[in-house]
């Protein structure tokens, strides 16, 4: 008996299988994939922070304590690879006399580095000029003191006096930062920049340069290969509990900078933020993939009980009937878990080179394989839940007849739809306060959390729109019969009113077929927005950073005219505007000063008004041209010196010919939030010629020059060869790279190109099968129309007016549904986007492929049931 009615399923009822299968293998391919790709990102964002580290741990030894000692406790640590001294001292200048010219520069530090350094710690010193080992000069302190290799100048040290050295070559030191940290001191306490004098020593120049110099420490810099896990907290959790292992062992001779696990610190973070991506745009695919496959098997839900009703007719006992429900579910879970693995390895070798999308063996195949579970329980919940109901409430007699129910259902008498849109609004007012931390990682802290409650607001919202949606569709089919009979008399002529009379008795499925194609487009459009606006704003945040398509920046104490900006135009640049960089105390808080050009800053980068407060950035840039003395302040000096405006702001530059500070009157003109190459915290924004005028110079520290969005390596590359080691040339593609934290190494697009792929097929499958499975189940009522007198051309246009309704409610809903989503996500997921976007980027090409999609499964299906309503009434009735 099983093997016949496996055999009548397969023979008979092929489409609507073949149409479950499809939505169960949508749902196990998207679970599978996005599962084994965020598990694959995390272990991208781990090996990005190690990466990112040249050295992993300095160890610095404590006053007293012996630096062989410490060594050889280092080197005795589990997972230590390298372990070698350094020497820090302190200096109080250097000087260089050059082509007759003497320079002196202020205090900075001399290292003692050993000869095999660079061979452990090759990403911490790079090469500008001259030899790579011996006497080397910071690229910074070479600027200032004029000198290049074989150039001999003095170091002096407190107690020590000056020692001459003799030049060998000039360095780069990318970490800088991390290099001159203060060992064991919490962030708020480093340093804000690194000394801008280094000279670097073989180890017995060092000892001989430092003789008698008290500030003298030794840090034992130390590489790893420990084997991490995966996972970016757990690595982090392993580092830092290794580090606090060999403090707490040294006895208080050894404190650890744990660069290694402050890179991991930062990439956790990232990680819990993919996982909330994936959750925000993930979850929401699998749930429509499995409301699909409801919808495919509920619509021939009344075939299904006749077939029911008839099997207890002759003989059959409910566990017989049950098992062969049983049956049905799990051919449907089987074939549609597979295709979905299947579904899932394609997407993965296509789209990044492997099935397993770059995932360890044993965790994508755990994925897969919860993922296949989830069909199977799809299927389950879809195929034989509403087989066991029927067995219960329902009974022979009333198989026999057309289900009708009269009730509206109980969450339209209750309004639940109006409360879960309340319930959002609320959630969503609450997690996108000022205060709020979707993601909070205390630095130093080994936990890290996510609020998982904001999730309510948009899940709250996806809901209660698609509920209200469904609400007003079925108050529409009700009641507007003489709306719907005048719609579709150009199709029908005079079964105009029988067209509206079946679409109302057909409302609750007509319904659902809109919400669920709403829900699709919806989808689509939320992840393809998201997607859009993080990309915009990573280019935003790369060229906040950058200042420009290339940017060259002076050394501090360069008088450099603007003028300068002609030697600069070559080739490629339609460009140069010279920005000025000071520095300024308002009260006892030392801030930045830049110094625009108001009239032409932005022909050379990009200003949003949303950088800015009280006026758009034309109006401000006006502002500082019509009066001078007008200045932009942060928020943050806005509030702690209470300035309302046009209040007289009193800063104190620096004059160039005397050196000493001088007050210079502003007036408060509008607050300033981001502005090019500047600083996150508090800075202020002027007039150029008037900061010139106040201070006795116009030299300029920056240069910032378009290229048109072109060639911008090529043109940074050619710079840099014309300018040496005098400037600072940096490029927007350069910047790209190092601005963006491990969640965008990982590539972001990469999770969508996933998502959107999946949604276009969703959309499709939400217009096109339902119609199409929903059609078919009329096959009967066409062919009594027909018996009836119905001529072809009506039979069609009672066709193409359904499908004309569900695809206008359906494109409609899902776009209003997917704006309001779309606003909520992006402002939820705030700490995603720096800095947070003006406004939504809109894929215009995305959302009308989708929406192409959707109409052609639509239009399918219509032509599918059109060819169905002109078979012959009398062989569909014998088929039936």
């Amino acid at each position: 008996m099983i093997t016949a009615w496996a055999g009548g399923l397969a023979r008979h009822r092929v489409g609507r299988l073949l149409a479950a299968v499809a939505g169960i293998a949508l749902a196990v391919a998207l679970v599978a994939a996005l599962g084994s790709f965020l598990t694959a990102s995390k272990a991208t964002m781990t090996q990005r922070a190690v990466r990112s580290v040249a050295v992993d741990w300095q160890v610095e030894v404590q006053p007293g304590a012996d630096p062989n000692a410490v060594r050889s406790l280092v080197q005795a640590t589990g997972g230590t690879r390298a372990a070698l001294p350094v020497g820090f001292a302190r200096t109080t200048g250097f000087t260089a006399t050059v082509a007759g010219s003497t320079q002196t520069t202020g205090p900075g530090v001399a290292l003692g580095l050993p000869a095999d350094y660079r061979s452990r710690f090759p990403d911490e010193l790079r090469t500008l000029s001259g030899s790579g080992s011996g006497v080397l000069l910071a690229q910074q302190t070479a600027s200032n003191l004029h000198a290049a290799p074989g150039d001999t100048i003095g170091v002096r040290l407190p107690g020590a006096g000056l020692r001459q050295v003799r030049v060998d070559g000039v360095v780069d030191l990318p970490q800088a930062d991390s290099l001159f940290q203060k060992v064991g001191a919490p962030a708020q306490s480093q340093p804000t920049a690194p000394p801008d004098n280094v000279v670097l020593l073989p180890p017995a120049q060092f000892a001989s340069l430092t003789r008698g110099a008290p500030d003298v420490t030794t840090q034992i810099h130390v590489a790893r290969d420990a084997k991490l896990p995966a996972d970016p907290a757990a690595a982090f959790t392993s580092v830092t509990g290794a580090a606090h292992h060999l403090e707490a062992k040294s006895g208080g001779s050894a404190l650890v900078g744990n660069n290694l696990g402050a890179a991991l610190d930062s990439a956790r973070q990232d990680a819990l933020y993919a996982q909330i991506l994936f959750l925000f745009l993930g979850v929401p695919g699998a749930a429509l993939a499995a409301a699909l496959t409801v919808a495919v098997t509920s619509a021939g839900g009344e075939r299904r009980r006749r077939e029911q009703g008839l099997l207890r007719l002759r003989g059959l006992r409910p566990r017989q009937i049950t098992a062969l429900a049983g049956l049905e579910a799990a051919l449907v879970g089987t074939v549609g878990g597979l295709a979905g693995l299947g579904l899932a390895a394609l997407t993965g070798r296509l789209a990044f080179g492997a099935a397993s999308f770059g995932a360890a063996a044993g965790t994508w195949a755990l994925w897969y394989a919860v993922a296949f579970v989830l069909g199977v329980a799809v299927a389950a919940a879809a195929v034989l839940v509403p087989a066991l109901r029927d067995l219960r409430t329902v009974t022979v007699a009333d198989t026999r007849r057309e289900q009708r129910g009269s009730r509206s259902p109980w969450w339209l008498r209750y309004g639940l739809d109006f409360a879960l849109l309340i319930g959002s609004w609320l959630v969503f007012r609450a997690s996108s306060g000022n205060q709020y931390a979707l993601v909070l990682a205390p630095e130093g802290v080994p936990s890290v959390s996510v609020s998982y409650w904001a999730f309510l607001g948009p899940a709250l919202l996806w809901l209660g729109a698609s509920l209200l949606l469904w609400r007003l569709t079925l108050l529409i089919l009700a009641h507007g019969r003489p709306a719907l009979a005048r719609l579709a008399r150009p199709l029908t002529a005079t079964l105009a009113t029988t067209t509206a009379a079946v679409l109302s008795r057909r409302r609750r499925p007509l319904a659902r077929s809109v919400v669920l194609l709403a829900l699709a487009v919806s989808f689509a459009i939320s992840t393809a927005v998201f997607n859009s606006t993080y990309r915009q704003q990573s280019e935003v945040d790369a060229r906040l950073t950058n200042g420009a398509d290339v940017t060259v920046t002076e050394p501090p104490g360069a008088q450099v005219r603007p003028s300068a900006a002609d030697t600069l135009k070559v080739s490629g640049v339609r460009h140069v505007e010279p920005l000025q960089h000071r520095y300024a105390y308002v009260g006892s808080d030392l801030q930045d000063l830049y110094g625009v050009r108001p009239a032409t800053v932005a022909k050379a980068t990009s200003l949003q008004d949303a950088y800015f407060a009280g006026g758009t950035a034309g109006q401000l840039m006006r502002r500082l041209a019509q009066r001078p003395d007008n200045l932009l302040v942060s928020a943050e000096t806005v509030h702690d010196f209470q300035l309302s405006a046009g209040d007289t702001v009193n800063l104190r530059l620096q004059d160039t010919h005397t050196k000493a500070l001088r007050t210079v009157p502003f007036h408060y003109a509008g607050i300033v939030k981001e502005f090019p190459t500047a600083p996150k915290d508090s800075f202020f924004v002027a007039n150029a010629a008037y900061v010139a005028r106040a201070t006795g110079s116009d030299t300029v520290g920056t240069f910032l020059l378009d290229t048109g969005g072109s060639h911008q390596q090529q043109i940074a590359a050619h710079l840099h060869r014309q300018l040496g080691t005098g400037a600072t040339v940096t490029d927007l593609t350069q910047t790209r790279g190092t601005v963006g934290t491990s969640l965008t190494s990982v590539d972001l697009a990469g999770l969508t190109r996933i998502e959107l792929a999946f949604a276009v097929l969703l959309a499709a499958g939400a217009g096109g099968l339902v119609l199409a499975l929903g059609l078919a189940e009329r096959r009967r009522t066409f062919a009594v129309a027909t018996v009836l007198g119905a001529k072809s051309g009506q039979l069609r246009g009672m066709v193409l007016t359904e499908a004309l309704l569900l695809t206008a409610g359906g494109l409609v809903g899902g776009a209003l549904i997917g704006w309001a989503l779309s606003e909520m996500l992006v402002k939820v997921l705030t700490g995603v986007f720096d800095p947070p976007p003006a406004s939504l980027s809109v894929p215009g090409g995305y959302l009308a492929l989708t929406t192409g999609a959707a109409v052609v499964a639509v239009l399918a299906a219509a032509l599918n049931g059109i060819r169905s309503a002109g078979r012959s009434a009398v062989e569909e009735l014998r088929d039936l």
